[in-house]
């Protein structure tokens, strides 16, 4: 019981919704102010295939109004031809949008300022001019705003009505010499229940749709510009409406790909370590010598290690080894970095051997030591 009641803040601007942003208010008080007036809502569906529908906007020539209130107004040529033929024919109509396409706005050689956000924690503060004095009266509420306006008028021919809390028009009216009349408005949340129930700013209503002949016959509730929504604002089908937002959005999402393809190519599985092939002809040695040991054939085990160690010196260093003096030992010892003295050692060894009639166990030993050492340094 204690908990706080949440606004709802979804931005409708549907008449059948009674949530903060919707214009239920608004247009349930349309038959106050044109009290004989017909009021038909255009979906841009049944009704326009309706058999009297187009009687009545034929037969009302000059009395007609049709009144849009939506997050944008992006007509298709259809339904430009439409509006321009309501105008001259001397109907009206009154437009109410965050933002208009570009291509809307150039038929009527106007330009407003395309932003890109709502002032979620303003507070909105909007003025109009009074339909009779024509003086400057000023509404506010706290809650959302969205200050765009017009920043190219001709004001030969365009009429300021009204301005954002910057003093910049938000609000203009465009006659033609049919009679009828354009309206083009910049603040929809100027006519959303939370706005209009907020102190006395249904005052604000009143001054905005007086600006519409009293003799109103027709009024048509223009629901075909929120393209099938149902009174379902989409933020991102808003926000994309917006040329630069959409430009910027697109672009981030192709710079996206680029780099997940990119990125995918570089970054491959990792490549196992490979195992590196065994050396059998080591292995095969060192069966070979574990046989001559076990029959304590000591001096010919020696001598066939004598006989792989030249056989490694040759392949590797590219020595010859036929003649194992002094001057071996130096070149040994310069190619493999070994030490001189204990190169000279290890093949003086071989030579001992290769002379030797018989070998010990602890010679041999010695020998395989020397033979290992040299392995390992080199």
């Amino acid at each position: 019981m204690n908990q706080q009641k949440k606004l709802n803040r979804r931005v409708t601007l549907w008449h059948n919704d009674k949530i903060p942003y919707g214009t239920y208010y608004a247009y349930k008080n349309l038959h106050y102010l044109f009290p004989d007036a017909e009021i038909l809502i255009d979906n841009g569906g049944a009704v326009k295939f309706q058999n009297d529908y187009w009687w009545k906007i034929n037969n009302n020539k000059g009395n007609v109004a049709l009144i849009a209130i939506t997050p944008r107004i992006d007509p298709t040529d259809e339904e430009l031809n439409a509006i321009f033929n309501l105008i001259n024919q001397g109907d009206h109509v009154f437009l109410s949008a965050f933002t208009f396409s570009k291509k809307f706005l150039d038929s009527f050689s106007v330009k407003d300022r395309q932003l890109t956000l709502f002032n979620f924690n303003d507070t909105l503060i909007t003025s109009i001019l009074h339909p009779v004095t024509y003086e400057d009266d000023s509404f506010e509420y706290p809650g959302y705003a969205y200050d765009n306006y017009f920043s190219f008028i001709d004001t030969n021919y365009v009429k300021i009505l009204g301005r954002n809390e910057d003093g910049k028009p938000n609000f203009i009216k465009i006659n033609y010499k049919s009679g009828g009349s354009l309206y083009l408005h910049l603040e929809p949340f100027a006519f959303t229940n939370f706005f209009l129930l907020h102190n006395n700013n249904k005052t604000y209503y009143d001054y905005a749709l007086s600006y519409l002949p009293r003799h109103i016959k027709l009024i048509t509730w223009g629901e075909n510009f929120r393209d099938g929504n149902n009174g379902n604002f989409s933020a991102l089908k808003f926000l994309l409406g917006i040329p630069a937002f959409k430009w910027a959005f697109w672009l981030l999402l192709i710079l996206f790909l680029l780099l997940y393809l990119f990125e995918s190519k570089r970054k491959q599985r990792a490549i196992p370590d490979s195992i590196p092939l065994r050396n059998t002809s080591l292995d095969f040695v060192k069966t070979v010598g574990r046989l001559y040991y076990q029959q304590k054939d000591n001096l010919n085990l020696a001598y066939k290690m004598s006989v792989h160690f030249l056989s490694h010196v040759r392949t590797k260093y590219n020595l010859p080894t036929s003649n194992l003096d002094k001057d071996f030992a130096e070149r040994l010892s310069y190619k493999s970095g070994y030490g001189k003295i204990a190169t000279k050692e290890l093949v003086d060894y071989i030579k001992v051997i290769q002379q030797q009639q018989s070998l010990s166990d602890e010679g041999l030993l010695e020998f395989n030591k020397k033979i290992e050492e040299f392995y390992k340094q080199t």
